[in-house]
C-alpha cells in the first residue's frame, strides 16, 4: 500500500502541530508544555490510555486494536526536546525563545506519531496494542534510558519497539536503515592536567601542563589509528583546551580537556577505554605531570535486530516503493538514545529524509513537513501489517 490517502487530508493540521511545536522549543527533560500538548491530543483522539510522567516528563498513550486479547503490544518511539541553539532561519514558526531551538526536527518527530495516533484511533484496523511513546531529553540527557528505567516496556507490555528520524540529504520519499549496529555509542571523557604555573619567560623554573595536554591530545590520536583494527569504526575526539590562566605571560598550573569517542563496538568501547587511561597517566608523568582521567559511558551502540530491521524495510518499501528503501545503509557515529529501548526489546530505527535542508543541529535547519505523510504512513502501516486485524486469537 503506498501513502494512506487519509494523511493528505490530515497534512495541513499535522504541519500546524509541527509548526506549533517548533515555535515553542523546551530542553531536555523541561518539555511540560509539549508533554502537556501531546497529553491533550491523545485524550482528544480517544487513545485507551494516556499516562503522563514516565521517565520524569515523557507520555505513553496506548491503543487497543479490534482483537486487543492477542497481547501483542508494539512501542513507536517520537522525541520531544529541542537545542540549545540560536534559530536563524527567519521562519513565520522560527523559535520564540532566544538560544532553543528544534534543530533535530523532533518537533516533526512528534508531529508524525500524533498524526498516526489519531488515525489509528479513527480505523482501529489492527489486532493487539499500540503504545506511542513520547521521549524527552534524547539530546544528552537520557530519557530514553529514563523511560525503559522507570518500568515503561514491563507496565505496557511492549514486545518490540521501533523509532525514526529525519534525514537531511536523504530525498523527502526515501528511507535508509540496516540490521546490526547503525549508530554509535557516544561516551565522553574529561581530562585534568596540573603542573606548576610561573612566568612565561620562565619556562625552566614551571611545569608546563599545556605541553603536556597537546601531547595528550595528539597521543590520543595514536588509539584509534595504531590501535583500532582498521576494519572497526572509532571516533576519538579532543573537542575542547581550556587552561585557568588569559594572560599572555602566564604558564598555568592546570589545563582542562574535554571530547568524545564514538564506537559499534563493545570490545572495541572497552579497548578505547583502557587505553586512554594509560596513554592520559603515562604522558602526563613523562612531562612531569599530574592528571586525572574521568571516562563517562553515554548511550550505548545503536542495534538493530534483524528480523525487526527486515520488517521495517519491507513495510517502508509497501509505502514508497522498493527502490526508495536503502535496507543496507552504511553505519553513523551520531548516537541515539533510543538505544536504550533497543536493548530492551527488540526494535528497528529507520532514518526518513528530509531532502536538501541544512543538517542536523545547525542553526538554519527546519524540518521538512513534505516528508508528514511518509512518516506517518510508515508507522500505521507498520502496526497494521505486524498485526493484521485478521490475525488469529
Amino acid at each position: 500500500m503506498p501513502i494512506v490517502n487519509r494523511f493528505a487530508d490530515l497534512l495541513p493540521e499535522i504541519t500546524a502541530w509541527r509548526r506549533d511545536i517548533h515555535s515553542q522549543p523546551e530542553l531536555l527533560f523541561d518539555v511540560h508544555r509539549t508533554a502537556g500538548l501531546v497529553a491533550g491530543k491523545l485524550r482528544e483522539f480517544g487513545v485507551d490510555e494516556v499516562v503522563e510522567g514516565i521517565g520524569k516528563t515523557g507520555v505513553v498513550g496506548l491503543i487497543k486494536g479490534k482483537n486487543s486479547e492477542t497481547q501483542q503490544v508494539i512501542g513507536l518511539r517520537a522525541d520531544m526536546d529541542a537545542l540549545p541553539i540560536l534559530e536563524a532561519t527567519g521562519l513565520p514558526h522560527a523559535s520564540l525563545t532566544d538560544g532553543k531551538m528544534h534543530a533535530c526536527g523532533h518537533d516533526g518527530h512528534t508531529a508524525m506519531l500524533l498524526g498516526a495516533a489519531k488515525y489509528l484511533c479513527e480505523t482501529r484496523n489492527f489486532s493487539g496494542d499500540v503504545a506511542v511513546i513520547f521521549q524527552p531529553a534524547e539530546e544528552g540527557g537520557g530519557g530514553g534510558r529514563e523511560m525503559v528505567n522507570d518500568g515503561m516496556m514491563e507496565r505496557f507490555g511492549i514486545d518490540q519497539v521501533f523509532g525514526m528520524h529525519n534525514m537531511p540529504g536523504v530525498p523527502v520519499g526515501k528511507f535508509t536503515i540496516r540490521s546490526g549496529p547503525f549508530m554509535a555509542a557516544t561516551d565522553l571523557f574529561m581530562i585534568e592536567i596540573s603542573g606548576v604555573g610561573g612566568h612565561a619567560a620562565m619556562p625552566h623554573n614551571c611545569v608546563d601542563p599545556t605541553i603536556a595536554a597537546a601531547q595528550i591530545t595528539l597521543a590520543l590520536q595514536t588509539l584509534v589509528s595504531r590501535n583500532v583494527d582498521p576494519l572497526e569504526n572509532a571516533v576519538v575526539s579532543v573537542t575542547s583546551f581550556h587552561t585557568d590562566s588569559s594572560a599572555f605571560n602566564v604558564i598555568p598550573q592546570q589545563v582542562h580537556l574535554k571530547g568524545t569517542v564514538r564506537t559499534l563496538s563493545p570490545d572495541i568501547r572497552d579497548q578505547i577505554e583502557k587505553r586512554m587511561a594509560e596513554v592520559v597517566e603515562h604522558t602526563a608523568l613523562a612531562m612531569g605531570t599530574t592528571a586525572v582521567f574521568d571516562y563517562q559511558r553515554n548511550y550505548p551502540v545503536t542495534v538493530n535486530a534483524a528480523e525487526q530491521t527486515r520488517q521495517a524495510a519491507n513495510i517502508a518499501r509497501s509505502v514508497v516503493g522498493e527502490h526508495q528503501v536503502d535496507d543496507d545503509a552504511l553505519p553513523l557515529m551520531g548516537g541515539e538514545d533510543f538505544s536504550f529501548m533497543l536493548n530492551a526489546r527488540p526494535g528497528a530505527f529507520i532514518f526518513l529524509g528530509n531532502g536538501d535542508t541544512a543538517n542536523l543541529h545547525h542553526p538554519e535547519y527546519d524540518f521538512n513537513d513534505e516528508a508528514i505523510p511518509y512518516g506517518c504512513s510508515y508507522w500505521v502501516q507498520l502496526v497494521e501489517q505486524l498485526m493484521p486485524a485478521s490475525a488469529p486469537s
